[in-house]
């Protein structure tokens, strides 16, 4: 599940981690892809940053319901900057998807609300 954005990178960063707070997420961990290219292999690469989204009363139903689940959470969601420059990507998997891999069926209406406030994310992203 995705989205462009015309906004430069920093800011589709900012408005993306507003509108997981919207949904009921937080941000735990934030990676920058391209600060760890550049320190550990000297490479430069584009801005890119992969954010761990919790929403915790999902994420409590969840572990209640199968404890190893914990092996797919947090929920990630990728921002980077696109080809341009000028604008940024949003992408955040599918957690009904991701959550029917081998799983409890009890995580099925767990992952099916995640996945429907997660596309509100996205929704609310599409518009400017």
């Amino acid at each position: 599940m995705g989205v462009r954005m015309a906004l430069p990178y920093e800011r589709a960063v900012e408005r993306v981690t507003a509108a997981l707070k919207d949904e009921g997420f937080g941000v735990l961990t934030t990676i920058d892809v391209q600060a760890t290219m550049k320190q550990k292999l000297d490479v430069d690469f584009r801005p890119y940053v992969i954010l761990g989204a919790c929403n915790p009363p999902l994420a409590h139903r969840a572990l209640t319901a199968e404890l190893e689940v914990g092996l797919l959470l947090p929920c990630n969601v990728i921002v980077y900057e696109d080809d341009s420059g000028a604008g940024s990507v949003v992408a955040i998997i599918d957690p009904a998807v991701m959550f029917g891999v081998g799983v409890s069926p009890a995580l099925g209406p767990v992952a099916d609300e995640a996945a429907v406030r997660l596309r509100r994310v996205l929704a609310a992203l599409a518009t400017p």
